[in-house]
């Protein structure tokens, strides 16, 4: 649980634009299983409810596993975009 590094936005769970993605975690589907911290660390930590968030670090982390996260999230909450708006994940 680490607020103090989360990302300094509005909504610790975004969306926040990394790179050519824009990405935000659905806080009514997040169940904590912190399968994405575990695969981005750089970019995701639960917060004092056990729900995702963004690192101030996020920017770090490759796309890739940033996508990946998505992708090992039990409940699909990481929802993805490309920068015309695309859904990458989930589709």
């Amino acid at each position: 649980m680490a607020d103090q590094n989360q990302a300094g936005t509005k909504s610790p769970s975004g969306p926040v634009r990394l790179g050519r993605l824009k990405v935000w975690v659905d806080r009514n589907l997040c169940i904590g299983a912190a399968t994405c911290v575990a695969v981005a660390p750089k970019t995701f930590v639960l917060d004092s409810e056990a729900k995702a968030i963004f690192l101030d670090t996020a920017n770090q982390e490759a796309e890739e596993a940033i996508i990946d996260a998505a992708k090992a999230c039990p409940v699909a909450a990481i929802i993805i975009e490309d920068e015309q708006g695309k859904r990458v994940f989930p589709q």
